[in-house]
Order: structure tokens, then C-alpha cells, then sequence
């Protein structure tokens, strides 16, 4: 399938690792030019030269979305060297294994901190790009969710994040001034990935048993990949979605219960 995405500029939030550093790839791998960012120098460099092997533009920038000026970074970097961008896939995230099982016994830090790590990044990162697709009237933002955004299963401060995402980006879908300049807003809710080093291969590695378990009720009987959440991002950012404003887009295998 032809997806049209050759010359055009893309960042990815959270690039260096596990799903991101995917979508960072596959939108390489399509002809686009793609930005990254994340705290780790390290594999934020390596993640760039794999980008680049792809015969594609990259850039790097190292940052820390809880802090609002480095956000404000990566955009201006961005924008100095490409002048605009017409793809922004909001995926830095997380904070499901975050603060304890009792409630009452988390600090209130922990939900402050997870809400803008989410919703407060998506949100921020979508408010500076939109100027930009506006101008060249055509433009696509996909937030990275969870499937805790759409059922309710897990600790609060990361069900009411995740619900954040997607409510966020059916806001922004509803605004009419935007869909008419051809911008387009969507969500996927991923379900259980295995990610070398974290999430589920760390559980994986603590208790063997308990791990086996889960997968073995999980409707395929494994876990999703990186790069099957990404295979729907490339889908989202190209014309072929130009109707698909607004959706969110469970990715889980079967495993969630919601409809």
C-alpha cells in the first residue's frame, strides 16, 4: 500500500525505546524525515544513526517532558532545522506501575506527575505543532493510550490519564477550524507489549510463573510487538485514514473487555 509519506517531517515523543523508537523506524522506513526525544542520551544517538540508515533526516534532542521549556526545546529545534512538521506521534508516557496498590498511601506527586507525563506532554506538543499543520493545511497527531483508556482496570492516576489521552484527542477532533485544514487527531490503546528491559519483560523476569500465567489467558496466547502498534500509526499518519478523525484504536489482540 502506498502511504504517501516520503519528504514529510515527523516526531516521536519518547523515541529511544520500545514502541516509539518502532514508529520512529517504520516512519523512516516510509521516507520520512523523523525527530525524536527522550532523557537517555545514549540510545536517543543510537536510535537517530538507525534512523538515518534509512536514508532519512534525524534529529535528536534530549528532554525530559515533565519539565514545559524542554518540550518547548524539541520544537524549536525541530522547526529551526525543518522549518515545519506535519506528523507528531505523542507517545512518551507511562506510570501504570507508579505509587502503591493502596491508594491512600500515594503521593499526591505521583498523580501530578503521571497526568502531565500523559496528558500534560500530548497536550503541550499538540498546541505548538498545530500553528504549523494549520499553515500547510494538512497535518496528523496520534497519542500513544493504553487500553486503561478505555476500560478501567489498573491504578487510578494512570486510568484517568490514559482516559485523559483519548478524550484529549477526540477534543481536538471535534474542532471544526482544524478538521477543515486537514489535521487530523486520533488514539491507540495498545494492550500488553513486550518490550525488552521494561514492562512486562521485567514482570516476565520477577515472576516466571505468574507471567506464563497471564499470557496464557491473553486471546492469542502471547503479547503484542512494538512494531504491530506501529503498523497502525503508519496507517493513521497517511492519507488513506484522511477520514478517521477523532478514533481510538484499540491495538491489544483481544485482550481487553472493552467494546
Amino acid at each position: 500500500m502506498e502511504l504517501d509519506l516520503k519528504g514529510k517531517n515527523a516526531i516521536v515523543t519518547g523515541g529511544s525505546h520500545g514502541i516509539g523508537r518502532s514508529i520512529a523506524l517504520a516512519l523512516a522506513e516510509e521516507g520520512c524525515n523523523v525527530a525524536i526525544c527522550a532523557r537517555n542520551k545514549e540510545r536517543l544517538e543510537k536510535v537517530v544513526n538507525e534512523i538515518k540508515e534509512k536514508g532519512v533526516k534525524s534529529i535528536g534532542v534530549p528532554a525530559d517532558v515533565l519539565i514545559a521549556s524542554n518540550i518547548k526545546k524539541v520544537m524549536k529545534k525541530v522547526i529551526n532545522k525543518w522549518k515545519t512538521v506535519h506528523i507528531l506521534v505523542n507517545n512518551v508516557g507511562g506510570g501504570g506501575r507508579w505509587g502503591s496498590d493502596k491508594v491512600e498511601e500515594t503521593d499526591e506527586s505521583v498523580w501530578t506527575d503521571v497526568y502531565n507525563k500523559n496528558v500534560g506532554a500530548a497536550s503541550r506538543f499538540t498546541t505548538l505543532a498545530i500553528p504549523y499543520m494549520r499553515k500547510q493545511k494538512w497535518g496528523r497527531v496520534i497519542t500513544i493510550s493504553s487500553i486503561c483508556g478505555r476500560e478501567v482496570d489498573g491504578r487510578p492516576w494512570f486510568i484517568t490519564a490514559k482516559h485523559g489521552e483519548v478524550a484529549l484527542m477526540k477534543s481536538f477532533a471535534r474542532l471544526s477550524y482544524l478538521a477543515r485544514d486537514r489535521l487530523t487527531f486520533n488514539s491507540i490503546c495498545p494492550g500488553a507489549i513486550m518490550i525488552q528491559g521494561s514492562g512486562w519483560d521485567l514482570e516476565k523476569k520477577k515472576n516466571p510463573k505468574k507471567f506464563k500465567k497471564f499470557k496464557s489467558e491473553l486471546p492469542l496466547g502471547r503479547l503484542g510487538t512494538p512494531e504491530e502498534v506501529a503498523n497502525v500509526v503508519l496507517f493513521l499518519c497517511s492519507n488513506k485514514a484522511s477520514l478517521v478523525n477523532g478514533a481510538s484504536i484499540i491495538v491489544d489482540g483481544g485482550e481487553s473487555k472493552a467494546i
